[in-house]
């Protein structure tokens, strides 16, 4: 899953970047509004953290022009502790949910997973694909009950089509979607990926769909 952070101050956006890498996630940071608004409007995000006191332009702004433009990837938004103008505002500026500086990592992790996890039509925070369970709170995956070690990419590979459950992912969108911005994309790598998750889960755990991408589907 991919994420974009827009926050100007240097340390919390590389706190941000790295437990958010850490935790499984392809991650573009943006420093100011200008940038943030055209990464938001250009490249497909799984969800997006956005502070509002940003230079150049400010993230309601940011906000607003992407609901114009029918951006409709998830936001959470961070805004300074007891502005509660601020709050409403980027509510009604089409944010899904906010979070008041200082917060917990913890938090935001939880609140990012559950808008995830809303935005694809999941209720649960663990995710089942026959014998396969992917716990999106923990990174464990399971098959029949046995934890099954995943690298990083395997692993992001796997949540993403498994958010997506009985849909046909194309390897562009899965290349998209697994890197972030700045990394040098190979959609060849992909077809290695799903090759090592075949061998790990079961080659019924993921399907190919000729001509068209894969599919992770029930058996």
């Amino acid at each position: 899953m991919r994420v974009l952070v827009v926050e100007d101050e240097p340390d919390l956006g590389r706190q941000l970047g790295e437990r958010l890498g850490h935790e499984g996630y392809a991650v573009d940071l943006a420093r100011d509004g200008e940038e943030g608004r055209f990464l938001g409007e250009t490249e497909p995000y799984d969800a997006i953290v956005l502070d509002l006191g940003l230079p150049k332009v400010d993230g309601l702004t940011v906000l607003r022009a992407w609901r114009r433009q029918e951006v409709t990837t998830p936001v959470i938004i961070l805004t300074a502790r007891g502005a509660w103008a601020e709050k409403v505002q980027g509510i009604d500026a089409g944010a899904d949910d906010y979070l008041a500086k200082p917060f917990s990592m913890e938090e935001l992790l939880a609140r990012l997973r559950a808008l995830i996890r809303r935005a694809k039509g999941h209720v649960s925070a663990e995710l089942s694909c026959g014998p396969v369970v992917l716990d999106t709170r923990t990174g464990r995956v399971c098959v029949d009950g046995l934890p099954i070690e995943l690298t990083s990419y395997e692993y992001r590979v796997l949540a993403y089509l498994m958010h997506h459950k009985g849909q046909v992912v194309s390897r562009t969108e899965l290349t998209e979607h697994v890197y972030a911005q700045d990394f040098d994309r190979d959609s060849n790598t992909i077809e290695v990926f799903i090759g090592r998750l075949r061998r790990k889960l079961g080659v019924d755990a993921i399907k190919t769909v000729r001509g068209l991408g894969y599919r992770a589907d029930e058996p």
